[in-house]
């Protein structure tokens, strides 16, 4: 097995593993359990689905990606990333649609880690990445509105709009108790870690409120009330039934998961290597989340990646190695066994506090705001997504993002790419040249253009827009290409087309300074045999030169055919 691809539990186990680690990692496991319960069973409800179901995913995926991820302290299960998606996806297919989506996805996801495609995924553009957060956060914001006010409305709409306008016609609806313990769980949550961080909040907030609730009997709504009990065991590994469409439908939300899960778990592993002074295996990593999620979706869970709070809170308290981990969702697992049926009494209102806090955290709008002192472009690409994700859906958001961005920056690298004639004015601008190439003198019926940036598909415009300049077609044409650092597929095109007219003309196509990229795709294309080798120059004297040389060749065979 490659080294890459080997999980870290496996390595960190054969360089040896001591009884001091191990202590260490419980009690960092035990801690983050802790932590991970409220948020476990609140991104559940969010979701739309039941709260179990938030912890046998913390359990069930959490386990798979600790045994087989490439991260040493990454802390893997639901995430607030998903709640729109999944929230979407059970609305309008049902649980068994998201089951497919997530099955779908880790395969997508495995697929892209065997594809050594973990290093790819770090050219998602920033603004298209705080645009859907934002939006994402925004809308888990919008959605806990109705339990934080105790609001009566039988069926809250999906779309953003739609729920604002049920929550202003349902807002005389309002339940006072509910919103008084909501503003109580808020407080804890938001102020404890002012106290101390060796607690969670999330969990003092449920432990504090739902006592209080209980002991007072006070009319809000809870877990119980709404979903009955909370079973107190896993449940058995079960599939779908499945059709073929069906999993056309839930392909599209696939890969939205997919890439959500990849981006979300590999920023997490940087936030732990940037922590521990270690590094990632970004592919391993890969091929883990995505086994996790197709655990997961058999053991009736939902979509899971990396969760960097969790993680982080891991270091914090000591975690090093997976088996921290591994602890932790044998910590949640107890829980589920021995109190989780008690979490029925747990109020909706103070689930609506966590989440509101969560959703403040993960809402990046520092860098939302200092992102409009950046270009227009990436200003645009940043608006599109956030309004996007808020107001149409999260997979067509990625999808426009990405796309803009892709097309903005080539673009930004079309208007970097020019292409000047420089015959009547040749001035070197390097620094230390060997010969002096002022004093260089260009013969009559040699024309030179230089290329500046990217010769490929958004700049070949430019390229032709230069070539007309020529009025006459030269004897010999001068490409200089010094600072051309790459050539695509459409820049070779256009090359070949150039050699073409040249050569109907009865000219010459020279390059002067040809750089390697361009150089072997010149040579895999078969461009080379069709221009010579001898036309290839390695710089602007040696072009000159030849082009000499071909003028003074030409001109003799002018003469010859004169006399005769």
């Amino acid at each position: 097995m490659h080294r890459l691809l080997e999980p870290k539990l496996l390595t960190i186990l054969r360089e040896g593993y001591t009884r001091r680690q191990f202590y260490s990692d419980f009690t960092a496991g035990l801690t983050v359990g802790v932590v991970a319960l409220p948020l476990a069973i609140a991104f559940a409800v969010a979701s739309g689905v039941k709260p179990e179901q938030g912890l046998y995913t913390a359990i069930v995926a959490g386990l798979v990606v600790a045994v087989l991820g490439g991260s040493r302290a990454q802390i893997s299960g639901p995430t607030g990333a998903f709640i729109v998606i999944i929230y979407g996806v059970v609305q309008q297919y049902g649980y068994d649609g998201l089951v497919i989506a997530t099955l779908i996805a880790g395969v997508l996801l495995i697929l892209m880690g065997l594809a050594r495609m973990g290093a790819l995924l770090k050219f998602i553009p920033l603004p298209v990445t705080v645009g859907f957060t934002s939006g994402i956060a925004l809308i888990i914001l919008s959605s806990q509105i109705p339990d934080f006010l105790g609001l009566d409305i039988p069926k809250v709409p999906a779309e953003f709009i739609a729920k604002l306008v049920a929550y202003e016609s349902s807002f005389r609806t309002l339940n006072p108790y509910a919103l008084g313990v909501g503003v109580l769980s808020l407080l804890i949550v938001a102020g404890w870690p002012r106290l101390t961080h060796k607690v969670p909040g999330p969990l003092v907030a449920i432990l504090l409120v739902t006592a209080l609730v209980k002991y007072f009997d006070l009319p809000v709504e809870t877990i119980g009330s709404r979903f009955g009990g909370v079973p107190s065991s896993l449940p058995m590994p079960r599939l779908p039934h499945v059709s073929w469409q069906l999993v056309q439908q839930m392909f599209s939300p696939a890969v939205t998961i997919a890439l959500l899960a990849a981006l979300e778990s590999l920023l997490s592993a940087v936030v732990a290597d940037g922590m521990l002074g270690t590094r990632h295996r970004s592919n391993m990593e890969l091929i883990a989340q995505g086994a996790g999620n197709i655990t997961s979706a058999i053991f009736g869970g939902i979509p899971a990646t990396g969760a960097i709070a969790r993680t982080a809170t891991n270091i914090k308290s000591g975690g090093r190695t997976p088996i921290a981990a591994i602890i932790h969702c044998l910590t949640l697992l107890l829980i589920l066994l021995f109190v989780g049926r008690w979490a029925a009494l747990i109020p909706m209102t103070t689930l609506a506090a966590i989440l509101i806090v969560v959703a403040y955290n993960m809402s990046e709008w520092h860098s939302f705001v200092r992102l409009f002192r950046s270009p227009m472009s990436d200003i645009a690409v940043l608006l599109a997504t956030f309004l996007l994700t808020v107001l149409i859906d999260l997979t067509v958001a990625i999808q426009v993002g990405v796309l803009m961005a892709g097309f903005l920056f080539l673009q930004r690298m079309a208007n970097e790419t020019q292409v000047s004639l420089v015959t009547d004015s040749l001035r070197d601008r390097e620094e230390g040249e060997a010969r002096d190439i002022s004093k260089l003198e260009v013969p009559p019926g040699v024309e030179v253009f230089e290329v500046y940036g990217s010769l490929f598909f958004g700049a070949i415009e430019r390229f032709r827009d230069a070539m007309r300049l020529v009025e006459k077609s030269p004897k010999v044409l001068i490409l200089r290409m010094r600072n051309v650092m790459a050539i695509d597929a459409t820049g070779l095109q256009t090359l070949e087309d150039l050699l073409e007219s040249t050569s109907k003309s009865s000219g010459t196509l020279l390059l002067s300074a040809v750089g390697p990229q361009p150089l072997a795709a010149m040579r895999r294309s078969g461009f080379l045999d069709r221009l010579g080798e001898e036309n290839i120059a390695e710089d602007i004297f040696v072009a000159l030169a030849r082009a000499e040389r071909v003028i003074n060749s030409t001109g003799d065979l002018e003469g010859t055919t004169g006399n005769d």
